[in-house]
């Protein structure tokens, strides 16, 4: 680990407390708006609920390995501890929640038939995506970091490829306001997503293995950005979505028993 200044050790300090709170609000937001949509998006909401609470868990592990992997020395500088900073965290949490993300966006939108499917191939490629980027995430030179990254890449064109083609037309099919965030959160995701690989490649760009100070902190503060917006404001969104599909729902349907009973 690179020796850090207090100034850059408190940057990521407050990066990982700051995100690690993000998600414990928005839990709780997505847990009591739970109520607020029609029964048939709830799932949807379960599973933003859970992403959110899996990040908050993984990342109050990443906080705690950061203050253990250095010390502060005399000189007011924080040297490596000679305790590891624990990176792999970001990657078990990406392996549980990254299929969840395409899983309740497929779960929110109306899909006539196939649903199940797709949600196997899209959560598939999610996986696949975090396990073929972890190798070179934990390389230490940058042939090795490419390759895998370049493999990375694959499943994750393929999910774009279903998002931005393959679910074109069930939501061409939605109408009013579910129609245009359903759209936005396709946006929403292919930048969150793509800023991932962005960050991946900052070593690559460097010269060399995350050894340096500014490298160090450009991958975490990175990644850290990239967790708020591809989980937090995924998850309000999926959440705005399913409540605008609640409320143009037919009142006529919910009334239906009301008006048989008055006639």
């Amino acid at each position: 680990m690179p020796e850090l200044s207090a100034s850059e050790f408190s940057l990521v300090y407050n990066a990982f407390s700051f995100t690690f709170a993000a998600m414990f609000a928005t839990f709780i937001y997505l847990v009591l708006s739970r109520n607020n949509v029609a029964p048939k998006y709830r799932n949807a909401l379960t599973m933003s609920a859970l992403v959110v609470a899996i990040a908050g868990y993984h990342y109050l592990r990443i906080f705690e390995s950061w203050q253990a992997a250095f010390v502060i020395n005399e000189q007011g500088v924080y040297v490596a501890s000679g305790k590891p900073f624990n990176d792999a965290y970001r990657y078990i949490d990406w392996l549980l929640t990254v299929p969840l993300l395409v899983a309740e966006l497929v779960a929110v939108m109306t899909i006539a038939k196939g649903k199940g499917w797709l949600t196997f191939r899209l959560a598939l490629a999610a996986a696949l995506m975090i396990i073929l980027g972890y190798p070179g995430e934990i390389a230490t030179d940058t042939g090795t970091r490419a390759l895998w990254g370049f493999l990375s890449t694959l499943p994750f064109v393929y999910i774009l490829y279903e998002l931005f083609v393959g679910l074109g037309p069930a939501i061409q099919k939605e109408t009013g306001e579910a129609k245009v965030l359903l759209r936005n959160i396709r946006l929403l995701l292919f930048a969150t997503w793509g800023f991932y690989p962005i960050v991946y490649l900052i070593p690559i760009i460097s010269g060399g293995a995350a050894i340096s100070a500014g490298v160090l902190l450009a991958v975490q503060i990175g990644y850290c950005i990239a967790d708020v917006a591809a989980k937090c404001g995924y998850g309000i969104m999926i959440y705005a979505i399913a409540k605008a599909k609640t409320d143009a729902e037919p009142a006529s349907v919910e009334m239906a028993p009301a008006a048989v009973a008055g006639d």
